[in-house]
């Protein structure tokens, strides 16, 4: 005998108990949207890792300043840890299950996307910070490449600290939702 649905009590009556597909499909629809800000900060920290790891003059060089090397381990660090969230997401979406139990991959995405939005920020300041400096004190000239590229990568490092905090936030309402319902968000 086939298990009876669970009925529920509404104003007096019964229905039977249905998982609603409106509430997968805003499910596919979050995942996609996390997709899509885990691409762009992949991308953008990506090419801000290799604007910094390619600028370079005669006279300067990323090695020589402890703040551009952060901006490069920070943006590359990033890179590989987006590449892996969009393969997460990739896997949510395709299979419409998290790949870690659910508890611990809510807690997983909230907490390393704020941490590495984090570390991001404070690393793309501390490479304003010396570029100000260098543009200051005649280092950097409007015709040097070196400049150029590191106000490119810090640039970049900034729109993908963005799309990171954007990404952060919408892990924080799937935690919320979990904690919530008790499992995935259902709205």
């Amino acid at each position: 005998m086939p298990p009876s649905p669970q009925i529920l009590r509404h104003n007096g009556g019964t229905a039977p108990h249905f998982h609603s597909t409106v509430s997968v499909q805003k499910l596919r629809r979050l995942s996609t949207l996390i997709l899509v800000l885990r691409l762009a900060s992949f991308c953008f920290s990506l090419a801000s890792a290799v604007f910094m790891a390619t600028a370079r003059s005669d006279s300067a060089n990323w090695v020589d300043h402890d703040a551009f090397r952060f901006v490069l381990a920070a943006n590359a660090i990033v890179a590989v840890y987006s590449f892996v969230e969009m393969w997460v997401s990739v896997w949510e979406i395709l299979k419409g299950g998290t790949l870690l139990p659910e508890a611990v991959q809510v807690w997983f995405d909230f907490g390393h996307d704020q941490g590495f939005a984090y570390l991001l920020l404070s690393a793309n300041a501390a490479g304003t910070s010396l570029a100000r400096t260098m543009r200051g004190d005649d280092t950097c000239t409007a015709a040097s490449a070196f400049c150029v590229q590191s106000y490119i990568s810090i640039s970049l490092g900034f729109a993908a600290f963005l799309f990171l905090l954007v990404s952060a936030l919408f892990s924080g309402f799937r935690v919320a939702c979990f904690l919530i319902t008790g499992s995935r968000f259902h709205l």
